[in-house]
């Protein structure tokens, strides 16, 4: 089993693979909790960026009354670690689950010990399966955007480095593809952003949930330090900037 590290990368933790034997809660290192709670004003989460910046050209479906509510779609994001990707989605209106995991590679190094060394061609990775009838593949593009992580940074993700770190969009057939290069292109055209997308658009071969102590990592451990400074501050823009969307906690009903 795989365990972690914290180490202060500028004013951030950043996630160090360690492994050994131990329980990965040995992330949690508490003499580092305090000083980082110092410097925490200056870790805004991507969307602060694009917070004064006019969304009025972005392209968002509203969900389809008419799809039949027995019905889901999946869709598979890369935004750095995937903890923090997973606690935001699992907040959204309409999804009925998000599995952590690993794509854009093979099924042989679909592990956290082969995807942490960055030379396997995964991603760290989220599956979000969600009802089309009560959000839409674009409003969940728009979080992924806005709020989950930051689509400028390249090969990265605050203060994780290394292509297991990409900012990527793996679609699953020709119309989330589509979906997601409009996506794209209106942010573009719109210069949400100050610097350019550096999203990876890439169809999906495969997804492999990551191992169990991955999964549910922000809900099961809401006081890890990495999750405070890191991944905390993006549910609450969330909520702050998608009302409609946001849910204080997920079920099979919402």
């Amino acid at each position: 089993m795989s365990t972690y590290k914290d180490e202060i990368d500028g004013n951030q933790i950043a996630r160090k693979p360690v492994f050994t034997i131990d329980s990965y809660n040995t992330i949690a290192m508490k003499k580092l909790y305090y000083l980082l709670l110092i410097s925490a004003v200056s870790m805004a989460s991507a969307c602060a960026a694009a917070d004064a910046r006019s969304s009025a050209a972005i392209p968002v479906a509203t969900p389809d009354p008419t799809a039949k509510a027995s019905s889901t779609e999946t869709a598979v994001f890369a935004g750095g670690c995937f903890w923090g990707i997973e606690g935001v989605y699992e907040h959204i209106k309409g999804v009925t689950d998000v599995t952590s995991g690993y794509a854009g590679g093979s099924k042989q190094t679909a592990n956290y010990e082969d995807v942490g060394s960055g030379t396997t061609g995964h991603a760290e990775s989220v599956e979000v399966t969600f009802d089309p009838s009560k959000v839409t593949y674009e409003q969940l593009l728009y979080v992924f955007f806005t709020v989950a992580h930051d689509p400028t940074q390249l090969d990265r993700q605050g203060p994780d480095h290394g292509k297991q770190y990409r900012s990527a969009i793996f679609y699953k057939n020709d119309k989330q593809k589509k979906a997601a290069e409009a996506f794209v292109k209106a942010l573009t055209d719109a210069k949400f952003f100050t610097k350019p997308i550096v999203t990876e658009i890439t169809q999906l071969d495969a997804f492999y949930p990551a191992e169990k102590y991955h999964q549910d990592y922000m809900r099961l451990n809401p006081d890890d330090p990495y999750i405070v400074i890191n991944d905390k501050p993006k549910v609450e823009a969330l909520k702050a900037q998608f009302p409609q969307l946001y849910v204080a906690e997920r079920n099979s009903s919402q």
